[in-house]
């Protein structure tokens, strides 16, 4: 049997139920994954004596692909950790309207949003001017943004869809203009793939009223950010969009990718069995295609997608099932293929 080694980096809240669903699910496919652990939980953190994400970070490096769950920030964000350490320069959001998910959008969408990992005005927390003025830095790296850019334009080949590059290059004419420049040097290498940029706020009205015209959306930092929730919330909610960050060698070849749920840790709800893994297993199934394992990640992908749409799924989206149930609704569709 063919077996993958796995970094799991557990965390707060509802991390321990998603990490069993994700287990169970696992279970289900003629293969096995070796998940070895690593507790970034809040009160391991605050135990540790400084080399805990010294040993994640080495042990991604090992073994090249992670798989991480929704982790508490106060005084320290891991996320931003690990992408500085792990040096990752591209994340992918893909967002698809589910089928049987109730929403105000009536409207199907169908996007992949790939965002630079680093840089725009996440890298600086700013710092006061005297008591009335704060400022912060904003960086935009060439590198990087050709990174995102070549992902974008694979991944809209792989799709058979068209590429949208987008920023306030108008204004930001400095940092904007760069990211727009590297992108466009990039589509040159894609003739056959349409591309076109377009304003922030524009694409923010345009998803909304032609949401048809966007396949591949390719920004700066905090643009992605902003743009994969807010497109998260036309599906339904924010809990059911997942994430994937890549980092590269000098040659542009993927070195590690880390897979994440893009919900949080929802104390509220932690060990009462309500979770929504739905996040965390379509997380899972991108890790799967990572893997080579492609259509296992297709089968768990669709199988997630059929159980909602016939109405079998959680509180939070109109369902009545547990956490509990809904995996095992979820295996027992793998299981009967």
């Amino acid at each position: 049997m063919t077996t993958y080694p796995l970094i799991e980096l557990l965390g707060d809240g509802i991390s321990c139920e998603l990490s069993t669903s994700v287990h169970q699910v696992a279970a289900s496919f003629p293969f096995q994954i070796d998940f070895q652990p690593i507790d970034l939980s809040e009160a391991n953190r605050r135990r540790d004596n400084g080399t805990l994400f010294d040993q994640a970070e080495r042990a991604i490096r090992e073994v090249g692909v992670a798989f991480k769950y929704p982790t508490a920030t106060t005084e320290e964000s891991p996320n931003r950790i690990l992408r500085s350490r792990l040096q990752f320069a591209v994340i992918h959001r893909p967002i698809s309207t589910i089928p049987g998910i109730s929403t105000n959008f009536k409207r199907t969408i169908d996007i992949d949003v790939v965002r630079i990992a680093t840089g725009g005005t996440y890298e600086d927390v700013g710092r006061r001017i005297g008591s009335d003025t704060a400022v912060s830095l904003r960086v935009i790296e060439r590198g990087p943004a050709r990174l995102a850019a070549r992902f974008a334009f694979k991944l809209a080949q792989l799709r058979g869809t068209n590429v949208t590059s987008t920023s306030k290059y108008t204004i930001q004419q400095a940092t904007d203009g760069l990211f727009e420049e590297a992108v466009g040097r990039i589509a040159k290498d894609y003739p056959g793939t349409p591309y076109r940029r377009e304003l922030f706020d524009a694409l923010l009205a345009g998803i909304i009223m032609h949401p048809d015209q966007y396949g591949v959306i390719v920004c700066p930092n905090e643009y992605g950010d902003f743009l994969s929730d807010s497109a998260c919330g036309l599906i339904g909610s924010v809990g059911l969009g997942d994430s994937a960050s890549y980092a590269y060698n000098a040659l542009g070849d993927v070195t590690c990718a880390m897979f994440d749920p893009s919900g949080g840790t929802a104390p509220d709800i932690a060990g009462q069995n309500l979770a929504n893994p739905t996040a965390a297993l379509l997380a899972f199934a991108n890790l799967l295609r990572h893997l080579g394992e492609v259509e296992a990640g297709r089968s768990l992908k669709n199988s997630i997608k059929a159980a909602i749409a016939d109405g079998i799924c959680t509180a939070d989206i109109g369902g009545d099932l547990s956490t509990t149930e809904f995996t095992e609704e979820i295996c027992d569709r793998l299981r009967r293929g």
